[in-house]
């Protein structure tokens, strides 16, 4: 009996048995010219990350090299090796022999090392050069995405490196550089949302690398992440012969799904198994993945049947912190992609380069949907170098359409032409044919190959694909600068030049900051869904987090960003949470008033600006009431010449049955009192494996724990145990830097000299980054600590002049790591974000007027041409010839009809105003100046009567004087151009709307 239990527990046990093991690859590296060993990702020059401009970072070839030795499980088996990427190219070498190169300086790629390995130790090196002037190997072609502006130049190997063991027949791995393989692929169709049901599809690509035919079955288990088993399934039995490769599916309807959604990162585990020959399991393959149901239809994005207007932002692919660059570990990567939800974004466009897989798995558990870009700078390319971005393209397809976060593929930061459009959209169609996602390209406004499109910042509507803007609102603000008369007493706008003009648009003080986000927000709020039977679909704002490329500020850094490199947020991140927090208009009722409330008593406080989504504000200092100065942009409420009380101040927001529905308070902070710090850490334990990090938060608080919002202290750093000071950021302390403190204490900018002012301008560098002692920044800041690898105590010191020492202890914990290989992987423990729950099943917007479609037009001149002012398309325009007599065009629609507002588009829309005259059959309805926009303009129509027939007549001379500054695309050849002609009417588009009865 005995023996019988014996070989039943070895039969089950043969059973459940998979020759696939992972493990963890990035311990134990050596770097040339460095000490010791570091743990990956790790870029070499990764010190250099905000200290020196992205123009300034080095390039190099630095080798990599580690010993390691294979557990003896993988005798016989394959072994095969997973880097995410390297910079910009990596040669890999294992025991001396040359394995291969890749050289795109983006995309994952893998080796097959089977034949390099030998029993005992191994060494593998990777030559890496991260120069800017790299040229492709074969062609001597460079890659039109290698330039420093857009792409920081983080050295070596600075992305996850994992090692697979798999049996001889085996799942490949979606690698198709080098290896040729396209791996797993998982979706859903046939969506019943509300029933919570779908069909589950999985397929994989299995190899048969044995020297006999392989007679294969296919299982399917879809798990909760707890492990909870919802479905399972089998494929009908494939014969693979010796050497072959074969494509294996099964499918079934599933009940009971949650289904990804904004906010709500609900994931599950798919574990496809092969069963060879009827014996046991011998390779399993764990694919995490959420299912979510898309349509790009009528102008609009649909999720899970549920309009969603785009509002997010348009971040730098690298994603960098101080100090460590993008080399950070899984938990810092949820903690910044969740505040990009948490500031009521829904979509993060991360640029000209394919970010790298430790992002795109964090968005797919904090709910963040993602634009995924293959790589370019900007405009098509030919020859060689449009062939790199179509086999980056396939690359990151195959790499990524596992990934329910993924909704749009980019094609370029430009647009492309129409054959190479249809060449992007082939691999899509080859690799990724189910996923759900939409295909397309900056500007590809009249181009039907593209699926959805949109310019930087002017803003597009349509009907058919969805248009949303790709990088609006280029405005800088530091953190540290509250308003112009807070301390330090930046004026608002004040540094250098930019390229020979003010640069006044990139040194905002933060409330001015505000008031353009929110400014800029409106132009596209003005046109979502429900405005009319054409709309926007909104748009990302550049960039989420100050980034180390490409600033014009008086900084070294781009500050454009709603929360700073450490990701301390600005009052731009409340105010996005208010203008953002809803589908369409379905909002979460939210109310933040900008700045602080800390100044001398009976100071007039020249503007405090409240955001909020409510229908009418009250402000409130000490309970009583402040009279409300205006109301601008639908968000904004301005309050002028506030004479300051020490207390608080509350905004209190009603809905229009004059109903509360929200509020924020401020109050006055005491004098400083003490330190106080604060640990932010991976929510699994600080891991002691030599990459994991810590962030550690500083503030100078009074005595009751409010935070001082006017202290600019140093803080000196002090660490002991097992962790590395990593350091943060922070601005130079601007005035007693170079001042005396008699100027410091005047509170005066006109007391501070002007041969002071132009020392600091003189100095953009110094911004502390890598030292330990870096000064708080309106009252608080922080800083990276790395763990070492060895686990133990790790007590941080902060010192402070006038207070006392603030001290706190911490621990990391220890990771096994054998001969260079663990089975720790960084990500592991890390839950789906699930905060703003399912998709909702009710409406998100109420559509309140519809197009009145137009049957035919002409005009006073040019008639032939009147028609591209309803023609769909926004770049074609009617213009008026022979002076104003002439100036007059008119549209039949196709009933009579009482028509509620024109929405038109006029040609030098940013710069030209012009005065016209409205008629509804021979009755005036509208007179007035086109206001300037980077828009449509709507014109309300007054007392208008049923007709069928509407003019529009020039009345006057048009004014042309460019009305947005700085507000332009960065190629110049982009921008709206002007218009010339003073007694001419120029159109691009128009549409004449009806309220829905």
């Amino acid at each position: 009996m005995k023996k019988i239990l014996i070989f039943f527990f070895l039969f089950l046990f043969l059973l459940s048995a998979n020759a696939r093991e992972k493990y963890n690859f990035n311990s134990d590296w050596k770097i040339d010219m460095q000490k010791g060993k570091v743990t990956l990702p790790h870029a070499w020059n990764e010190n250099e990350s905000f200290r020196v401009s992205t123009y300034e970072m080095s390039n190099a070839i630095v080798w990599y090299r580690k010993e390691f030795k294979l557990p003896a499980s993988a005798q016989g088996n394959k072994v095969f090796i997973e880097f995410e990427g390297a910079k910009h190219a990596a040669e890999v070498w294992l025991n001396g022999k040359k394995v291969g190169i890749n050289e795109n300086g983006v995309m994952a790629f893998g080796f097959d090392l089977t034949p390099y390995l030998k029993d005992g130790k191994n060494l593998i090196e990777v030559k890496t050069d991260n120069s800017d002037r790299y040229h492709e190997e074969a062609t001597k072609s460079a890659y039109q995405w290698n330039t420093r502006a857009f792409f920081a130049n983080y050295g070596g190997l600075s992305k996850n490196v994992w090692l697979h063991i798999t049996d001889e027949v085996y799942q490949t791995l979606p690698l198709y550089s080098n290896l040729g393989t396209t791996g797993t692929y998982i979706y859903a169709k046939d969506y019943a949302i509300n029933e919570r049901t779908a069909t589950i599809h999985a397929e994989s690509q299995v190899k048969n690398e044995s020297n006999r035919a392989a007679i294969i079955g296919y299982e399917v288990i879809v798990e909760e992440k707890n492990g909870k088993e919802i479905a399972r399934f089998q494929g009908e039995k494939v014969t693979i012969p010796a050497g072959g490769i074969k494509t294996i599916a099964a499918e079934k309807r599933v009940s009971g799904l949650h289904f990804w959604s904004w906010g709500y990162g609900y994931l599950y585990n798919v574990k496809t198994r092969l069963v060879v020959n009827g014996s046991a399991v011998s390779d399993e393959v764990c694919t995490t993945t959420g299912f979510r149901k898309t349509e790009y239809k009528e102008g609009k994005i649909y999720l899970n049947d549920r309009v969603i207007m785009v509002h997010g932002y348009a971040q730098r692919s690298t994603n960098e912190w101080p100090g460590v660059g993008q080399c950070v570990p899984a938990w810092m990567s949820d903690y910044s992609n969740n505040l990009f939800v948490k500031s009521g974004g829904n979509l993060v466009r991360w640029m000209h380069v394919t970010p790298w897989k430790q992002d795109i798995e964090s968005c797919d558990r904090v709910g963040l949907i993602q634009a995924m870009p293959a790589a370019d700078a900007e405009s098509d390319t030919y020859g060689r170098r449009w062939e790199h971005r179509l086999e980056l393209m396939r690359d990151a397809i195959i790499y990524n359409k596992n990934n329910p976060s993924i909704l749009f593929y980019e094609c370029g930061n430009q647009r492309i032409t129409a054959q190479h459009m249809i060449e992007m959209k082939k691999i899509r169609n080859v690799f990724d044919s189910e996923g759900g996602r939409a295909i397309g390209c900056r500007e590809m406004l009249d181009q039907p190959e593209a699926e959805y499109g949109g310019e930087m910042l002017y803003i597009n509507k349509s009907d058919t694909k969805p248009m949303w803007m790709m990088e609006y609102c280029r405005d800088e603000a530091h953190r540290f600068f509250w308003n112009s008369w807070s301390y330090p007493f930046h004026k608002e706008g004040d540094g250098p030049l930019y390229r020979g003009d003010p640069a006044t648009a990139y040194n905002h003080n933060n409330d001015e900051f505000v008031v353009e986000c929110v400014r800029r927000w409106y132009d596209y709020y003005l046109e979502r869904p429900g405005t009319g039977t054409k709309c926007n679909s909104g748009g990302t704002k550049i960039v989420f987090s100050d980034t180390q490329t490409h600033g014009r500020s008086a900084d070294n850094y781009r500050v454009s960003g709603v929360v700073d490199p450490m990701r301390i947020e600005k009052d731009a991140f409340y105010a996005h949470q208010v203008i953002w927090d809803a589908w369409v208009e379905d909002f979460n009722p939210r109310t933040y008033i900008c700045g602080h409330w800390n100044y001398e008593m009976g100071f007039k406080v020249p503007t405090i600006y409240v955001v909020s989504n409510a229908d009418s504000v009250a402000l409130l200092q000490n309970g009583k009431l402040i009279p409300q100065a205006s109301r601008d942009y639908r968000f904004l409420f301005t309050y002028k010449d506030v004479a300051y009380e020490a207390g608080e101040i509350t905004a209190i927001g009603y809905n229009k049955d004059g109903k509360e529905e929200s509020r924020w308070q401020i109050k006055t902070a005491g004098a400083p009192a003490h330190l106080k710090l604060t640990s932010i850490l991976n929510p699994t334990g600080w891991k002691a494996d030599g990459a994991d990090c810590a962030l550690v938060q500083v503030e100078v608080v009074d005595k009751n724990g409010q935070r001082c919002p006017l202290d600019n202290r140093l803080i000196k750093w002090q660490i002991k145990g097992q962790a590395e000071f990593l350091g943060g950021i922070a601005k130079n302390k601007p005035y007693d830097f170079f001042t005396n403190d008699a100027a410091l204490k005047s509170k005066s900018l006109d007391a501070v000299g002007d041969a002071a002012l132009e020392k600091i301008r003189k100095f953009p560098h110094l911004n502390h980054a890598g030292q330990d002692t870096i000064p708080v920044e309106c009252g608080v800041n922080r800083v990276i600590l790395r763990s070492l690898t060895k686990a133990g105590k790790v007590t941080i010191i902060a010192k402070a002049e006038g207070m006392a020492d603030a001290e706190i202890t911490l621990s990391t914990e220890a990771i096994e790591v054998k001969d260079g290989l663990t089975k720790f992987f960084p990500a592991n423990g890390l839950m789906p974000i699930l905060d703003r729950g399912e998709t909702p099943s009710t409406p998100s917007f109420t559509q309140k007027m519809v197009e009145v479609p137009i049957l035919s037009s002409t005009a006073g001149s040019n008639a032939d041409k009147a028609y591209l002012t309803h023609d769909g398309y926004e770049k074609t325009e009617w213009a008026s010839i022979n002076g104003r007599d002439s100036a007059w065009i008119s549209w039949t629609l196709i009933e009579n009809t009482r028509v509620d507002e024109v929405c038109i588009k006029m040609s030098g829309f940013r710069n030209t105003s012009y005065p016209i005259v409205v008629l509804a059959g021979d009755k005036e309805v509208w007179r007035g100046n086109t206001p300037k926009s980077l828009s449509y303009v709507r014109l309300p129509l007054k007392d208008c009567p049923v007709t069928n027939k509407y003019t529009i007549r020039l009345a006057g001379d048009a004014s042309i004087k460019d009305a947005f500054g700085a507000v332009k695309e960065l190629d110049v050849t982009n921008d709206e151009i002007t218009s010339k002609a003073r007694k001419n009417l120029k159109i691009l588009e128009i549409e004449f709307l009806k309220n829905v009865e």
